[in-house]
């Protein structure tokens, strides 16, 4: 497993980013995890339980594993939360927050400590910023697919949508719709129909000013027009 790196993609806001080489036939992809430092620090995503070593490394890059508070994820899958009991292990404060449904059916027979359920709109203070829980069932895939919306700093952590494929920079301000359309080509892992655009029509409403992006480079810039081009290239391409 390569080492995985740590870049700072919006204030105060870093991501960890692990390229797994050709995972997808011929073509890299990147794993990433979003650290959003605060009083009570949140991790998003975890990583696949292979490479804890790795990503905790990194995430210890930036403040002491023991001071994380708060774990979240985009929804229930290996490298969205399969580093879950590891990191509540290291981070004896650390509690999961997670969808109401995705805590009934999954989180709270996996967990080693009770998650936190989560209300859809519900906020958690983080102490100096707030993140709001935004249910997004089945887009990309899984009922209970959730995003977080960061306030201050306008950061959408936007889990699977807007995958692409490769190691690209871990900030854009380049346009990734195109990318994105390419690697659902390739994946075929959303949920056809119109959850997906009707999620990404609903999300741009928050005009975020980043997308941090699960799988990929992320996005600064006009977040909500950015969304709604995707919205639009998927209905036209999926219907």
């Amino acid at each position: 497993m390569a080492d995985s790196r740590v870049e700072e993609i919006a204030d105060g806001i870093y991501r960890v980013s692990t390229c797994l080489p050709h995972a997808v036939g011929d073509r890299d992809l990147t794993v990433n995890q979003f650290l959003v430092l605060a009083d009570e620090p949140l991790l998003f995503h975890t990583g696949l339980r292979a490479s804890f070593t790795e990503t905790s490394a990194a995430v210890a890059r930036v403040l002491p594993l023991e001071r994380l508070r708060w774990l979240s994820f985009g929804h229930v899958e290996a490298d969205e939360c399969g580093a879950m009991n590891h990191y509540l292990a290291a981070a004896p404060r650390m509690e999961v927050a997670f969808g109401a449904l995705g805590c009934r059916v999954s989180v709270d027979d996996l967990a080693d400590r009770l998650p936190r359920r989560l209300a859809p709109g519900e906020a958690i203070d983080l102490g100096g910023r707030r993140v709001v829980a935004l249910p997004t069932p089945h887009a990309p895939h899984n009922a209970e697919a959730q995003v977080l919306y960061e306030e201050t700093t306008g950061a959408l952590l936007c889990g699977d949508l807007f995958s692409q494929l490769g190691d690209g920079p871990a900030v854009t301000t380049d346009s990734l719709v195109d990318d994105a359309v390419e690697a659902e080509a390739v994946l075929s892992w959303a949920c056809p129909g119109a959850p997906v655009p009707e999620a990404l029509e609903c999300l741009a409403d928050l005009e975020p000013r980043t997308l941090a992006v699960m799988h990929g480079s992320s996005f600064e810039g006009d977040g909500g027009g950015a969304l709604r081009e995707l919205a639009v290239a998927w209905r036209r391409r999926w219907g």
